[in-house]
């Protein structure tokens, strides 16, 4: 019989991208959501929860073989100012799921954590799994203290977690949100000759991850048996660029112009984020294999050919 994966927080942009994988990879995948906001793909069981009470949980588990938990609600600009926000929307369903998890310790669980929050202005750069966490947000914050909790969940009930560590991921099916995905939103703007506000100068260095390496990554995690414990992976393209640098490679991609208003940054934003992957090299043999430049071109194309 097929492997069934449990899902919670399918309805994301990288929830519907996993999905979809498991399903062309012979899972079957029963996926929960707080709502149906778009269509999964067609062999998806689907299950509209709010998955912040044990009790709902513990169902959802029957017949599975792992469980995949990717749901979140914020980002660390959206998280500012709004502490305990972060506690209800992120931490929360997560520590149900711990609780469900108690009595169901052989599942292994893959969480998908945040590079580009945790790190900080840590001046090591590239950051590597062992660095210190230096969150700047409640979002990052979270993340850190979500890592720590399933450690604990792992230690007393023996259980066993792979937590990835994705950089800025992007691609098609990314849905254009404010405050949620600068490619999206900067290409927006461009289709409809809009002015986009960009936080700080420009100079900000980030990582950009197509959606496609992460869920080849989060594919190989889940084949192979994961070890008692808490084990930890960067995943991001090792290919770091400045905003305006990411901005006139969409620009050339595209042919159109943005037009954009720098503000003054923010103190959520880090300087300069570069992301050490050689753990998922060496354990996973993963590399990112999706350029930016081919990466964003792909994403325009997705942009131009589908109904938004």
């Amino acid at each position: 019989m097929p492997e069934r994966v449990l899902v919670i927080g399918a309805g994301g942009f990288i929830g519907r991208a996993l999905c979809s994988a498991l399903l062309e990879a012979g899972y079957e995948v029963r996926a929960a959501s707080r709502a149906q906001q778009i269509p999964l793909p067609i062999g998806v069981e689907t299950c509209l929860v709010d998955c912040k009470d044990p009790t709902r949980v513990v169902p959802l588990l029957k017949d599975c073989h792992s469980v995949v938990y990717l749901a979140a609600t914020s980002t660390p600009g959206s998280s500012a100012g709004q502490a305990l926000a972060e506690l209800d929307g992120n931490l929360r369903p997560l520590l149900a799921l711990l609780e469900a998890l108690q009595s169901h310790a052989e599942l292994p669980l893959l969480y998908f954590s945040s590079a580009g929050a945790l790190y900080g202005d840590n001046k090591l750069a590239p950051h590597k799994e062992s660095d210190l966490a230096t969150p700047k947000s409640y979002h990052g914050a979270s993340k850190v203290a979500a890592e720590y909790y399933i450690r604990a969940w792992a230690c007393q009930y023996g259980g066993a977690a792979t937590v990835l560590r994705p950089s800025n991921v992007y691609g098609p099916g990314q849905p254009q949100r404010t405050g949620f995905g600068i490619v999206p939103n900067a290409y927006g703007a461009m289709l409809r000759d809009e002015v986009l506000t960009v936080w700080g100068d420009g100079t900000a260095v980030r990582d950009y991850l197509y959606i496609d390496d992460l869920v080849a990554l989060a594919l190989a995690s889940l084949k192979q048996p994961m070890t008692d414990g808490i084990t930890v992976f960067n995943v991001a393209s090792g290919e770091a660029a400045s905003l305006n640098e990411l901005f006139a490679l969409m620009e050339t991609v595209s042919g159109r112009a943005l037009r954009r208003q720098y503000d003054r940054g923010r103190a959520v934003d880090a300087d300069r984020m570069e992301i050490d992957c050689t753990a998922a090299h060496d354990y996973f043999n993963w590399t990112a294999h999706v350029s930016l430049a081919d990466g964003l071109e792909r994403t325009w194309r997705w942009l131009n050919t589908t109904p938004q």
